[in-house]
């Protein structure tokens, strides 16, 4: 059976959506809240509280109770301790996590390659460079770096929520990562292996690029594989 707290937990978010707010935007006083929903002061904060945990809303202190981002940093973090509960207990949960950003980078190939704004291929190739630079200069790639380049490869496609969800995956992953991978990257190779996306991107040839970012996959799953 649901809770009271639950029921307007979902009538909050009904009110949200009703009331066309926006991220920002105040939400009714506590009073007002508990007299529409005819729900006690508990029972209003319990669900303010759960909404608050996945970003739906924000509560200041003080000032009042407002609608929240409704980013994906509960995801990220859920999918992070859940793969790492799971590979503790002997799973291929890094695995899974590296299918789910396989399948979503390789499938989106066709989407971009031949149709990235001139803007978008000078980013990349500065941060294929700085790739090769920072190997160089440490003999590995700086992480930030590899997210940046996946971050500008669809960013053309305009679309937040599939820059958010992917940006989600590749968090989660190289939080994860870290504690999980013993032996580090060719950094040198991973910066030819970007390179080699972004040279089929720029040639419109979807089937290449696709297969270099399967490439850039496959490396990854060798190096879980030895660990």
């Amino acid at each position: 059976m649901r809770s009271v707290a639950s029921d307007a937990a979902d009538r909050i978010k009904e009110l949200i959506v009703e009331r066309g707010l926006r991220p920002g935007d105040p939400l009714p006083t506590e009073p007002e809240l508990m007299k529409v929903f005819g729900v006690s002061r508990n029972s209003l904060r319990e669900a303010l509280k759960s909404l608050q945990a996945v970003h739906i809303v924000e509560i200041r202190r003080g000032f009042g109770t407002y609608v929240g981002a409704m980013s994906l940093d509960p995801l990220i973090e859920a999918l992070a301790f859940r793969t790492v509960v799971r590979h503790s207990l002997g799973t291929d949960s890094l695995l899974e996590l590296l299918q789910l950003r396989e399948a979503l980078e390789a499938g989106l190939m066709h989407q971009v390659a031949g149709g990235l704004p001139d803007e978008d291929l000078r980013t990349l190739d500065e941060l294929v460079d700085r790739m090769h630079a920072e190997v160089r200069e440490s003999g590995a790639t700086a992480a930030d770096t590899d997210r940046a380049f996946h971050r500008a490869l669809y960013r053309s496609l305009d679309n937040p929520l599939l820059s958010e969800l992917l940006d989600a995956f590749w968090s989660a992953f190289h939080r994860v990562r870290a504690q999980s991978i013993g032996a580090t990257a060719d950094g040198e190779e991973l910066a030819r292996m970007h390179g080699r996306i972004l040279t089929a991107v720029r040639a419109a040839d979807s089937t290449a690029a696709e297969a270099a970012m399967h490439r850039h996959f496959d490396d990854i799953r060798g190096r879980l594989a030895h660990q």
